[in-house]
């Protein structure tokens, strides 16, 4: 698109609705799905990529057949969060935003989940977890690692 070309303002939830098409389509947002989006909706790409990047469902990267995600929001991280981050870390071999050798799991360190009453939480793809122990964590894995 040149630079004199005017953009058009989406309908709303349009950028979020093409974010979420493309991450089921692929498993996380690769640039050339970013693109496209925004060329079908006639936005900036910089729109696309700063709606992505403020939600912690997507990734720029791909991703494990399990995303798991620990809530580091300000609740959770009173309620011991760090504790089970360094619990999974240990747990899976790997640090945040990694994904273990087999590609099962993708740990992900995420700022809120929006369950602050339920802290500390735990997020397994769709399924949300509260007031999660280390042996919550060793019973959650087990359930998904048999999937």
């Amino acid at each position: 698109m040149l630079p004199s070309q005017r953009y058009r303002q989406p309908e709303s939830g349009a950028v979020l609705a093409a974010l979420h098409k493309v991450n089921a389509a692929c498993g996380y947002l690769p640039e050339a799905g970013m693109r496209q989006a925004a060329s079908d909706l006639g936005v900036p790409l910089s729109q696309v990529f700063s709606a992505a990047a403020f939600y912690a469902i997507f990734s720029f990267k791909p991703c494990g057949r399990h995303r798991l995600q620990v809530c580091e929001g300000t609740a959770c991280y009173v309620k011991g969060s760090t504790g089970l981050l360094a619990f999974l870390a240990a747990e899976l071999g790997l640090t945040p935003e990694k994904t273990t050798d087999d590609q099962a799991f993708t740990l992900k360190q995420v700022r809120c989940v929006g369950s602050c009453a339920l802290a500390p939480v735990v997020r397994m793809d769709n399924d949300t977890f509260g007031r999660v122990t280390p042996a919550n964590l060793t019973r959650i894995l087990e359930m998904y690692r048999k999937e």
